[in-house]
């Protein structure tokens, strides 16, 4: 469905995207990640056509979105950043008016516009002006004008930015909906939307690509993954890892904190430490709090791969 091959854009002396390849297939959700500037928007621009490569060619549906413009485009619903309208219109006003553009009319037309209307919740605000909307309801119309023509492909540059919880909740379960019979990218720098409604994650840094996966895949490249966190009341850190020392199935254990006569630990096993570890807890009458094992969080991720290379904890 999209097809993006060797994708770069240079801005005179500043490489925006450089040498981006993947692609998306129908019934597919793929999250698009990466620090501000590091040229998602750009690339987003180039994969819907509105802006040209200075190399590469992206096809989506089979046709080239430079030497087939307006063959790939009507297959594309596309929400921008910032979701710019015309203020001076009304939300049906709007929509109507891009029905029109995307060839629709009379019955058809309208089904298209009560069915984008309902799907991103427009109802109260439908009669009222553009530019007396909020915030979220301002990209909540914009949303509904990239749905509007039930297109195989949707890009979708921040889609939930300026929604309340319970907003955000409804375009993630949408997306989803969507993205059973469509191709999707979407954009966001909130993590838990890519666990919530993404099949895959790319995450892009300085205009390249460092990151290819699902979300569980790449949960695993955490700096701590695997490892065991223990809270235990009532014993000293000098106390403890004396003991620890003696276990065959730990590789390297530390101190997260010892407060108030608690002390929370991250041991890193080399082999079955669980067992091991119950065994010594219950001989030296240790009251544990907790304990856990840490099974990847995707911040972590995105932090070991894009902080500048003097701040990283390495990924796994």
């Amino acid at each position: 469905m999209i097809n993006v091959e060797n994708l770069t854009k240079s801005f005179g002396q500043k490489l925006a995207v450089d040498n981006l390849s993947f692609s998306v297939t129908k019934g597919e959700v793929l999250g698009f990640l990466g620090p501000n500037g590091a040229g998602k928007s750009t690339s987003m621009r180039m994969i819907t056509g509105f802006l040209a490569p200075t190399e590469g060619k992206v096809t989506v549906c089979g046709f080239d979105v430079v030497g087939q413009s307006l063959k790939s485009r009507s297959r594309i619903g596309y929400l921008p950043e910032n979701a710019p309208m015309y203020s001076d219109m009304s939300v049906f006003g709007f929509l109507s008016f891009c029905a029109a553009l995307r060839g629709l009319a009379g019955h058809a037309k309208q089904q298209a516009i009560d069915r984008a209307v309902q799907r991103c919740f427009l109802e109260p605000v439908l009669d009222q002006s553009v530019d007396t909307l909020s915030k979220g309801y301002r990209h909540r119309t914009c949303l509904a004008q990239a749905i509007l023509h039930d297109p195989e492909v949707l890009i979708l540059d921040e889609p939930t930015d300026g929604l309340d919880p319970n907003q955000k909740h409804e375009v993630r379960v949408l997306i989803r909906e969507m993205g059973r019979d469509k191709a999707i990218i979407f954009s966001t720098h909130i993590l838990e939307e890519v666990e919530a409604a993404c099949t895959r994650a790319i995450i892009i840094d300085r205009g390249k690509i460092v990151a290819n996966g699902t979300p569980n895949e790449l949960k695993t490249r955490a700096p701590h993954v695997g490892t065991i966190v223990l809270g235990l009341k009532g014993v000293t850190w000098s106390s403890v890892q004396k003991e620890l020392g003696g276990l065959h199935s730990v590789e390297r254990s530390e101190l997260i904190r010892e407060t108030n006569g608690k002390t929370t630990i991250r041991l890193q096993p080399k082999g079955e430490l669980l067992p091991e570890l119950l065994a010594l807890a219950q001989k030296q009458n240790w009251q544990i709090e907790h304990l856990n094992v840490d099974e990847g969080r995707l911040d972590d991720v995105f932090r070991s791969i894009t902080l500048p290379d003097t701040q990283r904890t390495p990924a796994k």
